[in-house]
Order: C-alpha cells, then structure tokens, then sequence
C-alpha cells in the first residue's frame, strides 16, 4: 500500500542528535573533524531515524566516489579466466578494502568509444593493465588530474609504472634454457593491437612492437639465442592473438614441423607452455619448456619459469594511485624457478 511517508533529511539526524547541521555533515564526510563523542551521536540517531548518506551527493560535496577504476585492455572475461589477470586484479582488490573503497571495471574495445568510456567513469583513480604504446587511452588518462598507474607499461609521463625488467629476465632465462644445446623456437605474445595470429621467423619481426612487455621479452630472447652462437633470424616465432592455453597449443601444432627433437620452447607465459607442452607431448617428447608467471601448474609440469608476482604488482598499482607521491612501488624483483627436481631458483640478475 503506497506511503507518504516523508524521506529522513541530515536536518532530521542534527535535530536528533542534537548537533548542528554542519557538524552532522562533517560526521559522514569529514569524520576526523569531530569529536569521536559526538560523532557516535549523530550515527546513533542516524541508525534509530533510518538515514543513509546520498552518495551521489556525497561524492559531489566531497570531490570524491570512493571508487578506483581499473581500464583493462583485454576482453572483461579474460580477467577472472587468466589465472595471472586474476591474480593481478586480487591485488587491486585488496587495497579498496584495505582503504575501504570499491573497485570498478572499465573495459576497453579498441574502438573510438575507449576514450570517453574511460574519462567519463565516476572513479578518483586510475590503474591500466598493460596497453601498447600508441593506445589512444593513455593519452587521455595522462592528461587527466586524476592520479594513474599502469602495470607492465608503456610508461608515459603523467602515469606511473609498476614493472620489472622484462629484457633482463628474458635474458637469463632464454640464455638458461640454450645451455643444453637445445634448437629454440619461441611462442609470442601479440605483436599490436591487431593481435594478428602468425608464424615466422626472427627475420620477419618488426623492428619494434608497441606492447612494451613483448618488445622487451623479445629483444631478450634474441640476445640469449645470439650470444649461445645461434641464428635469431632463423629462429621459428609463433605469434598468439591471445594469452590461453588453446591459443599456445595451436601455435606450438603450427611450429611443430620446424621443430627438432630436442626443441626448446620459449613461451611469453606458462599458460602458453602449457598449452605448447598439450599439443607437442607426443610428437616432441623430448621437447623442454620455458615459460613466465612460475604458476603453480607450470611448476608441477617442470616448467622453468621467471616469477612474475601480480597479485605484488596489483596491489602497488593500487598503492600508488591512492597515493601518487610514493616512490618505493615501481620496480618488482623476479627470479627463475624450476619445477621439482630440476635444480631450484636462481636469482635476479
């Protein structure tokens, strides 16, 4: 049956409690600035009038939404089915309710929308999965007053950085691998922001590619294969759209008539090995994998991995958007570890 009953008004909860309007206001936005007697007062009779705060005008008075967005350049399913995604996003989460905030998702679609999709969220900041370097998003985000951070890069002034050292680590861990003699081929992530699907040879790459965490990975793999005397424009690349197990197995199928016996696999990600290591277990079985997160499946499988700590990553992103002076957060250490029984960790370079 319809009501006239009227709404409770914060005028109501000051009456109540006895406090003046302002200090009732100041109860709910600015806490710190009344006494924690009083304070209670006014969320007492708050509770027994029934009153909530008007969030919408809250955030309006206040200059703040409580929330922190984070624009995610793959597709939104991609964050809870990417083990690692999911990790990095973990991360982020437990900052908000660490600061008691909410968390709000932005996906981007690679399409003129992005841009005004990402600066009209009701977010106070923001933090990017990794993009590539001509993504018209970071632009925008760089110049808007609201703080940034991005994990992985590309970097840009105006939003800070969380990452590691993606050529360093790819490095020694390619250079790890070639110390048995094995014939690489490795298994890339994509090359731009097409996520064009191929198999070729390091002759055949762009001189750059602008996702910074491949273009960093490459050139290191390139120089383990060069410095163990080997030919990197020889060497077979296989180029996934996407970072799953099924993209890795049919590009470890189509790599598998160039492959050798013996073949090293250098994988961008273990899901990727996995899915390289699915397709050629029986046509390669003498075939070794390397690949990057050290998940837990890869190192029940023996995998040879670089740590990559995202849940670590996620929650520095975070971090430093709440708080953009700080300058302890930027670079993660990583190591390489091997699956049981083949030899442990070896620590950062």
């Amino acid at each position: 049956m319809p009501t006239n009953r009227r709404r409770v008004t914060l005028k109501d909860v000051a009456a109540r409690a006895e406090v003046s309007l302002m200090t009732a206001s100041y109860a709910f936005n600015r806490p710190g600035r009344v006494a924690p007697a009083t304070r209670d007062r006014v969320y007492r009779a708050a509770g027994e009038l029934g009153y909530r705060p008007d969030a919408v005008g809250r955030a309006l008075r206040s200059g703040r939404t409580q929330q922190l967005g984070v624009v995610f350049s793959e597709h939104l399913a991609y964050a809870f089915d990417d083990p690692q995604a999911a990790q990095f996003l973990a991360g982020v989460a437990e900052v908000c309710v660490e600061e008691g905030l909410c968390l709000t998702f932005i996906p981007t679609r690679g399409d003129g929308a992005d841009v005004d999709r990402v600066l009209s969220a009701a977010v106070d900041g923001f933090v990017l999965w990794t993009t590539a370097d001509d993504d018209p998003v970071l632009s925008a985000v760089a110049a808007d007053p609201r703080p940034a951070v991005i994990q992985g890069g590309p970097p840009r002034e105006g939003i800070a950085c969380v990452t590691q050292d993606d050529y360093g680590a790819a490095r020694a861990i390619a250079a790890r691998g070639l110390r048995e003699g094995r014939t690489p081929a490795v298994i890339s992530f994509p090359l731009d922001r097409d996520r064009e699907h191929r198999v070729t040879t390091g002759a055949n790459l762009p001189p750059r590619a602008p996702f910074p965490v491949t273009e960093a990975r490459l050139r290191g793999y390139r120089a383990a294969v060069e410095q163990a005397g080997l030919s990197w424009e020889n060497t077979p690349v296989a180029v996934v759209a996407r970072n799953t197990r099924a993209d890795g197995a049919a590009a470890a199928r189509e790599l598998a008539p160039r492959l050798t016996p013996d073949a090293l696999i250098i994988a961008m990600s273990d899901e990727l090995a996995l899915g390289a290591h699915q397709a050629l277990r029986e046509s390669h079985p003498g075939a070794a994998y390397l690949g990057w997160d050290a998940s837990p499946a890869g190192r029940r499988l023996g995998i040879t991995s670089v740590t990559n700590p995202l849940r670590d990553q996620g929650c520095r992103c975070a971090r430093l958007a709440l708080d953009p002076g700080r300058t302890d957060e930027g670079e993660v250490p990583w190591t390489i570890a091997s699956g049981p029984g083949s030899g442990g960790d070896q620590a950062q370079e």
